[in-house]
């Protein structure tokens, strides 16, 4: 799914003063994501970042936080936030450097702490001057789908990637993700 095209020594290889390895969507974004390249990765959300979520956000519906209300709304139990799950596509721009102009959400299906999410990405389209777009999917343990995602953005052009990959060769060291989450 990831075709990281003659990176293979950066990803190969552990960070500097580490043993985890570079993250397989930051060195396929230095190659230059073309119109198609999928991505996956899962995600577990716990009941602590739920509420802090909340906090973070002074979302404090009672969906959220209070079994009553849940209850009367025929939920089996507290739900994550919806933007806390649709922040899984964060992940992937952070990842290649992409500077979102658009996100557009449809929520589908509740999400409960402790649910596995898995969040694909596809690119859509990609115009010379790095404007993009692309689309998310995020289905459940069970295969449901929860949310749909279509994201504009800009992608890094040619000097931009090629900042990402000195950062890369110095062991990226603000990057906090390594391979290991990644499917």
């Amino acid at each position: 799914m990831i075709d990281i095209c003659g990176l293979e020594s950066m990803t190969n290889r552990p960070r500097e003063g580490t043993d985890r390895m570079n993250n397989p969507i930051r060195i396929h974004a230095i190659r230059g994501l073309r119109e198609g390249d999928t991505f996956s990765y899962r995600r577990v959300f716990s009941r602590e970042e739920t509420e802090t979520f909340g906090d973070l956000t002074r979302d404090y519906n009672p969906v959220h936080y209070d079994h009553r209300w849940v209850r009367g709304k025929g939920y089996k139990d507290l739900i994550c936030h919806g933007l806390l799950v649709g922040s899984m596509i964060c992940e992937f721009g952070g990842q290649v450097g992409w500077l979102a102009t658009g996100m557009n959400f449809k929520f589908t299906r509740a999400v409960y702490p402790g649910d596995t999410i898995t969040c694909s990405i596809r690119v859509l389209k990609i115009e010379d001057s790095g404007r993009a777009e692309a689309e998310a999917s995020l289905t459940n343990q069970d295969g449901n789908q929860v949310c749909s995602a279509l994201v504009t953005g800009i992608l890094p052009l040619d000097g931009e990637r090629e900042i990402l990959r000195t950062m890369v060769s110095e062991g990226d060291p603000s990057n906090k993700i390594s391979d290991e989450e990644y499917l």
